[in-house]
């Protein structure tokens, strides 16, 4: 929508600093979320005290992004993508909240460290952990760490949920790269792996992010049944007992049950 002709030009003073335009979307999403109607043009540039034109400027980019949509009527309303976003932050912010007291008490249960890993693309990004305290031994799973998916035992179980074709599809995309000397590096070997985690519902790392250092994860689901997130044990190998993979398990759909998980039932 062009600018109104009786509307002056915008004041030399609004250069477009990317901190000042931030802080101008931030004032136009507040005051269209203080409505429940769709709110015109000059109506926003009222209450944001912006030019007719920059209001008008943020806004289309705001829309092609979605997170504001535009009627044919030229008013404005909050779109969908913030629905989206908050719906993620929630979900996260309920699965760390959640997680955190049986993550304690499983490392209280083992005397080792407990992460928890959510997918992004092809990594897992580790968003929680509790430290053991027992071993100078450095593993990467501290919070903000990253790695593959086909090294992890959390990425692992991302895999498993993909199917056949996207695993194949991950695989050429990203070539296996190794890790360590124990990765899996084909996919003959990670179809086999996968395979082996499919039927226990259990996935290993044995030294394939970090040498020296062993995993054991379990899946977490939400009330969907979607998985969104890995439980897992990392231990250094001296240490490492794959008798505690039940209790990894147990643990793992004890927070899935929190979440809403109801399993379906045999038979």
């Amino acid at each position: 929508m062009p600018t109104p002709k009786n509307d002056p030009a915008p004041p030399a003073s609004e250069a477009k600093n990317p901190i000042q335009v931030i802080d101008r979307m931030m004032k136009l999403l507040e005051v269209l979320a203080q409505h429940a109607d769709p709110v015109p043009l000059k109506q926003l540039a009222l209450e944001t005290g912006l030019h007719p034109s920059t209001a008008h400027r943020i806004l289309g980019a705001m829309t092609q992004s979605g997170f504001v949509e535009r009627s044919d009527a030229g008013v404005y309303r909050l779109g969908i993508r913030l629905l989206e976003l908050g719906s993620l932050v929630k979900s996260r912010i309920s699965l760390r909240e959640t997680a955190m007291p049986l993550m304690l008490r499983l490392h209280a249960a083992t005397g080792e460290s407990v992460n928890l890993g959510i997918r992004d693309g092809d990594e897992i990004v580790y968003v929680e952990r509790t430290s053991s305290g027992r071993s100078s031994v450095r593993v990467v799973h501290i919070v903000g760490a990253r790695a593959p998916l086909h090294t992890t035992a959390t990425g692992k179980l991302f895999l498993v949920e993909d199917g056949l074709e996207r695993i194949r599809d991950y695989a050429r995309r990203t070539g296996l790269p190794a890790s360590t000397a124990a990765s899996i590096t084909s996919l003959p070997a990670l179809e086999k792996e996968l395979d082996r985690v499919r039927r226990h519902g259990v996935a290993f790392d044995l030294d394939e992010v970090e040498p020296g250092v062993r995993c054991i994860g379990a899946g977490i689901r939400d009330d969907s049944g979607a998985l969104i997130a890995g439980l897992s044990l990392s231990t250094p190998s001296e240490r490492f007992n794959p008798d505690w993979a039940p209790l990894v398990r147990e643990t793992a759909d004890e927070i899935s049950r929190a979440l809403g998980h109801a399993p379906p039932h045999a038979g």
